[in-house]
């Protein structure tokens, strides 16, 4: 991708682009010699927003290039090759859902806490394949991949979602190792929200009786 156009392939544009960087006053963010940055929800890391998207930008290519390949593959197995198919249904579920939140991730303009190392998006995505993958097997969602045998291809993404992701993610096998502290922090990050937006509601709430009393 050439610098400065900043977008995927498909066209979506980043959330947070240069010219909103620039124009900006939110006291979260600051800038040195590298660019902007931003100190992490779930980390307190330091990420700068020029990394984190181009780390977006190279793994959407990578998805959409082995998306390609698993289609062309789909369509030259034969019907009675059930494990294979299975096998690679399973690849591209997987690499769907990868493909989808990256174009959510790096579309979101009004969440700096989609703004994270390359770690913890696994760690994200790997809990949302887990959370997916559960979701299919209770027929709480219809996957067209699953096809006329999802108990094959269940099993095969069970098998292979974290080396799929690890591979594609091109991390170590540690790097997964350490998701409870980041599902952990953003848990209590998403409690801390809900609990500041109950409080505003009920100052609204005491705001409009108090105004309709006098």
């Amino acid at each position: 991708m050439v610098m400065g156009e900043q977008k995927l392939n498909n066209g979506f544009k980043r959330g947070f682009p240069s010219h909103w960087l620039e124009r900006q006053s939110e006291p979260k963010i600051g800038r040195d010699e590298k660019g902007y940055f931003i100190y992490t929800v779930s980390e307190n890391v330091k990420v700068y927003f020029e990394e984190y998207y181009q780390f977006l930008e190279k793994i959407e290519r990578r998805c959409d290039s082995e998306l390609l390949a698993l289609e062309q593959k789909l369509g030259q197995i034969p019907p009675n090759r059930t494990e294979t198919l299975a096998y690679y249904r399973a690849r591209k579920i997987i690499l769907d859902l990868l493909l989808k939140n990256i174009l959510s991730f790096y579309s979101d303009s009004a969440n700096l806490g989609v703004i994270m190392t390359p770690w913890c998006f696994g760690t994200v995505i790997l809990e949302k394949v887990e959370i997916y993958k559960d979701r299919i097997a209770r027929g709480e969602a219809n996957d067209a991949d699953t096809g006329d045998f999802p108990y094959y291809v269940l099993r095969y993404i069970d098998e292979i979602y974290k080396i799929t992701l690890l591979e594609i993610f091109e991390f170590p096998e540690k790097a997964f190792s350490v998701r409870w502290q980041y599902s952990e922090l953003l848990k209590r990050y998403s409690q801390v929200l809900s609990n500041v937006t109950a409080s505003l509601q009920s100052i609204l709430f005491l705001a409009k009786n108090q105004n309709q009393e006098s």
